[in-house]
């Protein structure tokens, strides 16, 4: 696994692709399932990490959250603060690293979404999941969100795949490694006759594995789900959803 491999990632044509990748309905569906877990008390103080565009923060600070989204791409960081100016009393963007959180007990809940999990070493994994629990009150809920885990990864995986959003092609190649659990994915980015190539290394974890790493770390899994349904989950399940709660302080 390459060290820090999204620092160089996320900027240029990736920008654009994973602006306009998911649609309104997306981030409604996903935004109603983040409240109903969250809605336990007035206004709660949420931490979204990593934000991305912030369009996850923008939505639920519309509906009354208070919310503090940080990512390291700072284009990202850029698109969220424009798009959120009239938010701006309820919802704060920052860049940063999600390794190094600089807050203790100072928010009611957290989520990481959208396959942001595994970007790290397995030491630097725990670390952030560590940062996250430091900055959650005791009481305080974790949302993960993945499907690269292996109980989905193993059954969904193509070798080779392609997607379109709106006038950018993508052409995507995966790459795992048994020995090391990692997933190497080559991408290749087309739009107007221009082409942009990117790297991207996911640890790969089990379940279980998942589940002892958030224990090591103060966050206590409460319930599975395999779709923003609450559908369980599954072998082969295509998507993650893990609720996790801080009992203790660290």
């Amino acid at each position: 696994m390459k060290k820090n491999w999204y620092k160089d990632f996320f900027n240029g044509v990736v920008i654009d692709y994973w602006s306009n990748l998911n649609t309104v309905e997306q981030t409604l569906e996903e935004a109603n399932f983040l409240s109903k877990l969250f809605y336990r008390k007035t206004r709660p103080r949420l931490l979204d990490i990593p934000c991305g565009n912030g369009r996850h923060s923008i939505e639920l600070a519309s509906r009354g959250f208070n919310m503090v989204g940080i990512d390291s791409s700072r284009e990202f960081i850029n698109i969220a603060q424009a798009n959120s100016s009239e938010l701006a009393k309820s919802v704060e963007f920052l860049t940063g690293d999600m390794r190094y959180l600089p807050w203790s007990e100072s928010f009611d809940g957290a989520f990481c979404m959208g396959n942001s999990f595994g970007y790290f070493s397995h030491e630097d994994t725990l670390a952030f999941l560590e940062s996250v629990s430091k900055s959650l009150k005791v009481g305080g809920l974790f949302i993960l969100d993945t499907s690269l885990v292996a109980e989905s990864l193993m059954f969904n995986l193509l070798e080779h795949d392609w997607e379109q959003v709106e006038d950018i092609y993508l052409l995507l190649e995966h790459h795992y490694d048994a020995e090391t659990s990692c997933l190497q994915t080559e991408y290749l980015f087309m739009q107007d006759g221009h082409f942009e190539t990117r790297t991207s290394w996911h640890q790969i974890y089990t379940v279980a594995e998942v589940k002892r790493l958030l224990e090591r770390a103060g966050l206590f899994t409460r319930e599975l789900y395999g779709s923003l349904l609450r559908d369980p989950f599954l072998l082969g399940s295509s998507h993650l959803l893990l609720i996790a709660e801080k009992k203790t302080k660290l």
